[in-house]
């Protein structure tokens, strides 16, 4: 299935279509490459009404950070097997990882400032990785009434 603003994006700004078969050997940089990423989880394949919105300010922040972050798209259809790993939960978002690593998720459409705070925190060397919960957050009991 093909996605226009996808297509779009990927002729304009040149950014690699990456899936769960490519996204290791793109996640580890080659030499001289920077180590940080920003990976676009568009949420296409259910249409999102600001996906086109964060497909449009993506190769603006690819130019901010010009040389500390690369980026990529993630093909539509490795979405669901991808997001978990990437701690996504909400479409569009994207993930700035540290080699193959998450290190911040921005859901939505966010302001200019609010880009640039989030992505200088999560370039920093000391940022932490993102972890999802270990076990369950909500636990069922059953009792039998009497």
């Amino acid at each position: 299935m093909s996605f226009p603003f996808l297509d779009a994006l990927i002729q304009r700004a040149g950014l690699p279509l990456v899936d769960e078969t490519n996204i290791d050997a793109f996640l580890a940089p080659a030499e001289g490459e920077c180590r940080h990423a920003l990976l676009f989880f568009s949420g296409a394949a259910a249409p999102r009404p600001e996906s086109s919105d964060v497909a449009a300010v993506l190769p603006e922040i690819l130019r901010a950070f010009a040389g500390r972050l690369r980026g990529a798209i993630v093909a539509p259809e490795a979405e669901a097997r991808l997001k978990g790993r990437f701690q996504v939960f909400v479409a569009p978002s994207l993930s700035v990882t540290r080699g193959a690593e998450p290190v911040a998720v921005m859901p939505k459409i966010l302001d200019w400032a609010d880009y640039v705070h989030k992505i200088e925190a999560a370039l920093d060397p000391q940022a932490p990785v993102l972890s999802g919960p270990k076990t369950p957050q909500v636990a069922f009991t059953f009792s039998q009434g009497a």
